[in-house]
């Protein structure tokens, strides 16, 4: 155990170096150690790849310089990934375009899911993927992606939230495709400037999702056996989303999603250091709604556990809930967890959970109730967009990605203004739950009940 904590501390305080270093372009971090594993507890004292040299301080191209037509991913790779969080690139009204388009193009690879994702009952892929690995972003026209996909991701709801009046009882206890894990192909590679080992989630479509996402109390992660820190507590539902396991090991799903990503994304990332010797390597993981949820988690749990051995790990949430409390984004913060969550000022999810215990509201609570306000992690990208004949916009990944392709949608206001509209948001949110919960509602309705729960808000 005195190991573990030792291994821990020197860890966390190699990835806050690691940011620091980067943006600052000094001499390449120290290896990181590999803390306990998900599963054993063990501790493995395992070095991370060499990092390439970064440029002189003197060398470096400030933020406002690199607007330039000639600037490139390659470039600013680690600005881009959130290094120092994002600063000069998300000025009112003018972000990089650079980082734009990076975001986007992220956006379109989680796009990929919900086109991918078979929902015809009577299909023997139902509730999976419709394509395999080798072309399935081919067949979702993203063709020239520069990913290869290296595994699908396999999400359970448990039974306690499966919801038999609208999912045939079959289901129960499922695993559904939630999105898959991929690492980019040496052309992209290069445009990049480091090897990207991606995961991408799709957002809540399953009514036995949305019945996980609206279990809203407050539970301990303890992703690490050897240091549990119980203070540290996450959205229940989210979180049995994460650790439930799959029954029927169907299309390869065996295991919980976290044990799932944590295998996979470890593994990629031992791998691209000994077949690339001195290549930098990046860890991004991006999500819609829950998928944005799921990623934080697994961003928080992958740091925590030292599995992505040194590498920046950077989360690109659209649309996203909170996820966890004060204790949580301070560990966030501590391991170097990067996050830049897109948000529409008019999205509804994006105030959730915590209505009221929030952020924005713990300064005036009571200290015993500071630990169940819920937090954002990351910095906020916000849009401000909305179309009367279509409310169910606001929530739309496709529209958040077409908005960020155009350069539109900045925000003309501070998001903390819609935030701070707390008024009557409680009950009509319940009354919305009452609905999905009372009986086979059409779920091509859903999007409608959702625009019509945006406008009553009053949030638009």
């Amino acid at each position: 155990m005195a190991l573990a904590a030792t291994t821990k501390a020197a860890a966390a305080a190699a990835m806050a170096a690691t940011h620091r270093r980067q943006c600052a372009g000094a001499a390449a971090p120290r290896p990181q150690q590999v803390r306990c594993r998900a599963a054993g507890g063990s501790v493995a004292a395992a070095p991370a790849p060499a990092c390439s040299p970064v440029e002189a301080p003197s060398q470096r191209v400030p933020p406002t310089r690199m607007r330039s037509a000639a600037a490139t991913v390659a470039a600013m790779w680690r600005q881009v990934q959130g290094c120092d969080d994002w600063a000069g690139l998300l000025e009112p009204g003018a972000v990089h375009p650079v980082l734009r388009a990076e975001v986007a193009r992220y956006g379109d690879l989680v796009d990929a899911c919900y086109k991918a994702f078979d929902l015809d009952p009577s299909s023997r892929r139902y509730l999976n993927c419709k394509y395999g690995r080798e072309r399935m972003l081919a067949e979702v026209g993203l063709p020239g992606a520069g990913y290869e996909i290296t595994r699908y991701v396999y999400a359970a709801p448990p039974d306690e939230v499966s919801v038999p009046t609208m999912e045939p009882a079959s289901t129960s206890g499922r695993g559904r495709w939630i999105g898959y894990v991929a690492v980019s192909t040496d052309e992209m590679t290069r445009r990049l400037g480091r090897r990207d080992v991606l995961v991408s989630f799709r957002g809540t479509v399953t009514p036995a999702e949305w019945a996980a996402n609206l279990m809203s109390s407050l539970e301990p992660a303890r992703f690490d056996p050897c240091d549990p820190r119980p203070e540290v507590k996450v959205e229940s539902g989210f979180l049995s989303l994460y650790t439930s396991a799959d029954k029927t090991c169907r299309f390869g799903g065996a295991g919980s999603c976290r044990e799932q990503l944590l295998r996979e994304v470890s593994r990629l990332v031992e791998s691209c250091g000994k077949a690339h010797p001195g290549e930098e390597v990046s860890v991004t993981l991006a999500g819609h709604s829950m998928g944005s949820a799921l990623a934080l988690l697994f961003a928080y749990d992958l740091t925590e556990l030292g599995l992505n051995r040194g590498a920046p790990v950077t989360v690109f949430s659209f649309g996203g809930p909170r996820v966890g409390n004060a204790a949580f984004k301070a560990r966030c913060d501590e391991l170097g967890v990067k996050a830049l969550r897109v948000a529409n000022v008019h999205d509804p999810i994006t105030k959730l959970p915590g209505i009221f215990l929030n952020e924005a509201t713990a300064g005036v609570l009571r200290p015993s109730w500071r630990g169940s306000c819920y937090t954002h992690v990351g910095v906020e990208l916000p849009l401000d967009f909305i179309r009367v004949a279509d409310l169910a916009s606001v929530h739309d990944l496709g529209t958040y990605v077409a908005l960020l392709k155009s350069g539109g949608g900045g925000a003309s206001r501070p998001a903390s203004t819609a935030e701070r509209r707390d008024g009557g948001v409680l009950a009509k949110v319940m009354e919305f739950v009452g609905r999905r919960r009372a009986g086979p509602v059409p779920w091509q309705d859903a999007a409608l009940q959702m625009g019509g729960l945006v406008q009553t808000l009053g949030l638009i």
